[in-house]
């Protein structure tokens, strides 16, 4: 336990240059101590003994989280956060050790952007989630709401008059408001309501989930600017496999957060890492999934800046289109 404990508090307050050392450490216990993800470095050839820079660590396929069960140690979960599903089966399934760690670490990351929670008043049009109610993101949001200290943010399922009003009623107070939603839900609204709002911060947090045509990104923020009269919409990036978040304050280029690296590989060859700006596959570290596995090789395509900011533009298979803010560009 002091291992794990010792290395938390690394990943709590870590630094861009000390990401890398932490990281390698993680990877060392999570090798030790995860049988799954071992079996899957032992068949790539990959210990601790010649694992010696980021790239060299092996990702664990993000598919394991459906046929698998991801442990680092030997512990109760006191939460399973799932994935959703258009026919309810074949999920992933992210077990949780500790809810309040994954809480306080997607608040550091928000604020370090936004600023403190206490400052906003938070509505959250999230129906699929909310209908499922397992869900990392709502679990997320609905601890930031608690945090906004305010007795007008709360969840709205698909009360869209009721919606439009509270943002009227907000608007009229000089609120500083934030709409937190998913994109087939802010679509929904924006066809049968619109709002000269332009102080409002949204942010879509991606998925149609079925429910509606994919469209491209630009699309989608084209038809909710008019709909709301803001000048940009901010996304959020994130997924049920994942702790920590990024986000986009309207350009499309997201930010990860202090315990998150997205690194580009090859489409064709997954062990390469390819140097020039073009569009790359992802392998994301996620620091605070230290109890779960921090080295997820994803199925989303993108662009990975020199300075790790990434633009996402689709879906190595768009059968299986999921997660939070994944739009097809």
């Amino acid at each position: 336990m002091l291992e794990f404990n010792s290395l938390i508090e690394r990943i709590k307050t870590v630094k861009p240059d000390q990401f890398e050392s932490v990281a390698l450490d993680v990877f060392k216990l999570q090798y030790q101590h995860n049988e799954v993800y071992r079996k899957w470095c032992t068949s790539l050839g990959k210990t601790p003994e010649n694992v010696n820079q980021l790239e060299r660590i092996p990702f664990l396929p993000i598919e394991f989280f459906k046929s698998h069960t991801i442990m680092t140690g030997e512990w109760k979960a006191e939460a399973t956060f799932e994935s959703s599903g258009t026919t309810g089966k074949d999920t992933s399934k992210h077990l949780v050790k500790d809810e309040a760690f994954y809480l306080v670490n997607c608040r550091v990351a928000f604020e370090q952007i936004y600023g403190p929670l206490n400052d906003y008043v938070i509505l959250a049009l999230l129906p699929s989630y909310l209908e499922r109610g397992n869900s990392g993101l709502v679990s997320m949001v609905n601890y930031f709401i608690q945090k906004t200290e305010s007795e007008d943010s709360g969840f709205y399922l698909n009360e869209f008059a009721l919606l439009k009003d509270k943002l009227f009623q907000l608007q009229k107070a000089g609120k500083k408001v934030l709409l937190w939603g998913v994109t087939f839900a802010l679509l929904d609204f924006a066809e049968n309501y619109s709002i000269d709002f332009p102080e409002l911060v949204i942010m879509e947090t991606g998925g149609m989930k079925g429910r509606r045509e994919e469209l491209v990104r630009t699309e989608v923020h084209e038809v909710l600017k008019a709909a709301f009269g803001v000048p940009f919409i901010h996304s959020e990036y994130g997924m049920t496999e994942l702790f920590s978040q990024s986000y986009s304050k309207g350009d499309g280029v997201f930010e990860p957060s202090d315990t998150m690296k997205v690194i580009g590989r090859d489409i064709n060859d997954p062990l390469s890492y390819p140097s020039s700006h073009r569009t790359t596959a992802f392998n994301i570290i996620d620091l605070a999934n230290i109890y779960t596995c921090s080295f997820i090789e994803t199925k989303d395509l993108g662009f990975v800046d020199k300075e790790g900011r990434f633009e996402v533009k689709g879906r190595m298979d768009n059968s299986d289109i999921r997660g939070c803010n994944l739009l097809v560009v």
